[in-house]
């Protein structure tokens, strides 16, 4: 990992950590996760928003009262809004994705859950989703919330990181592993 990502990240963890905190004590966990996912969605559907969290163009005090804008139309909580507010005081509101993916985890966590981040060819159905969230849940011994993404160069299987451990079943992995079979025998 780069230094500036790392730099990146340990910030993010700070504030996620903080937010997760006060929300642990005002018993408003259930409150967080709709908050982490409603930023989320939002993160993805608004290319302005990006622009907003990102960009150095705009001033402190502008991204401030934006924060307060986004946060009193979500409706989210006090306790996130003023983390926002905050963030965008400190110039930090670069590091969001990654405070709201630490948040997740820290919630998940909470509710004895663990996060899979499944990569497939293409959507998994709903039945699909679940016999792999029940059959995941049988290796780690809890229960299991799929994160799923679409990479078309798959081009079939899917690869599951769960923790520290990753499979990989794609098509483009064993096509891989098969070109550099045949480049050891050529």
């Amino acid at each position: 990992m780069s230094e500036p990502a790392s730099i990146s990240t340990g910030i993010a963890q700070r504030y996620a950590t903080a937010v997760f905190d006060l929300a642990r004590e005002d018993d408003a966990l259930a409150a967080l996760g709709k908050d982490v996912d409603a930023l989320k969605a939002a993160l993805a559907e608004s290319a302005d928003f990006r622009d907003l969290i990102s960009s150095p163009v705009y001033p402190r005090d502008e991204q401030g009262r934006a924060m307060a804008a986004i946060a009193q139309k979500m409706a989210l909580t006090q306790t996130m809004g003023n983390v926002l507010g905050l963030m965008a005081s400190k110039r930090r509101l670069f590091v969001l994705p990654q405070m709201l993916r630490a948040l997740d985890e820290k919630l998940a966590e909470a509710r004895g859950e663990i996060t899979a981040d499944v990569t497939t060819a293409k959507p998994l159905s709903d039945k699909q989703a679940k016999a792999l969230a029940e059959a995941l849940k049988q290796s780690a011994g809890r229960e299991v919330k799929i994160n799923q993404t679409v990479d078309e160069s798959l081009i079939g299987g899917l690869v599951v990181k769960l923790g520290s451990k990753m499979v990989d079943t794609s098509i483009r992995s064993k096509l891989q592993a098969l070109q550099n079979t045949m480049k050891e025998v050529g």
